[in-house]
């Protein structure tokens, strides 16, 4: 095996950890497969503020419903590893959505459970919807987007730390303690938020099936003891966010992609 990358190094030494396989370069971060202690684990090292704050979300959940981790140091973070297989979004390509959505429900009500350590402090969820506010004006399902989102922000309910970027690929499955949340982005708002993601994946052409989002709404709104509408309304103001940030990267096929899960939305709002 080659060397590990410079970057990892003090941290090799420091934590004790063998490298166990090629390290990972993504646009936010720096991964590198390693033992610690004997076990598979995974060293992080966040290269952008918003993987940091995930660092924080982790470590306080302290593995209830999360990945485990086992050393932390401001940018630098070392975690459990977990299987890449079974995958949620492999379940739903095989005609198990419900069950998919069962699992990310479940999920949810573990990393939204109190815990008796205080909570890290971590960016309110109003500041995300910034990116929103440059695209309203583009066309009228963006305006009713953010119309949408001021409307919730201003009345934010059941407010916790939240994952921030819940979907089928950011669950992994533990066989001793079933599925985990990983990479989270780490913020406070209301509980419901977390839950408007699921309807945009696992990817856009299952989003936008004719019949799937009222299906798949109805099923997480009675798991997780959500208001249908509220949660339609954050399926509106979360897809539209999305859409701004597509825009942003000038990606505009894919921005119309996901508003066609905001209009799917409006619609059943009627």
């Amino acid at each position: 095996m080659s060397p590990a990358p410079a970057v990892f190094r003090p941290l090799l030494t420091r934590w004790d950890l063998t490298p166990d396989g090629p390290p990972i370069h993504t646009h936010s971060s720096d991964l590198l497969p390693v033992r610690f202690r004997g076990e598979p684990a995974m060293l992080k090292i966040a290269r952008i503020d918003e993987e940091e704050l995930g660092h924080r979300w982790l470590v306080w959940r302290g593995g209830v419903g999360a990945a485990r981790t086992y050393a932390h140091d401001g940018a630098a973070l070392l975690l459990e590893r977990l299987p890449s297989r079974p995958s949620l979004t492999a379940l739903v390509h095989a005609g198990h959505d419900d069950e998919a959505t069962r699992q990310l429900c479940g999920v949810a009500a573990r990393i939204h459970a109190p815990s008796p350590h205080p909570a890290p402090e971590l960016p309110p969820l109003a500041g995300w919807f910034r990116a929103l506010t440059d695209a309203a004006d583009r066309n009228g399902t963006l305006r009713a987007a953010w119309a949408t989102a001021q409307g919730l922000l201003r009345d934010q309910r059941e407010v916790l730390p939240l994952h921030g970027d819940l979907h089928h690929a950011n669950a992994l499955h533990s066989p001793e303690r079933g599925w985990l949340a990983i990479d989270p982005k780490g913020l406070i708002g209301e509980r419901t938020f977390d839950f408007a993601n699921l309807l945009c994946n696992p990817d856009l052409e299952v989003a936008t099936r004719p019949g799937r989002l009222a299906r798949q709404v109805a099923l997480i709104a009675d798991l997780g003891g959500l208001e249908r509408a509220r949660l339609l309304r954050w399926v509106v103001a979360y897809a539209g966010l999305s859409a701004a940030w597509w825009l942003e990267d000038e990606e505009e096929g894919q921005a119309a992609q996901v508003l066609e899960v905001a209009r799917l939305a409006l619609a059943e709002l009627g």
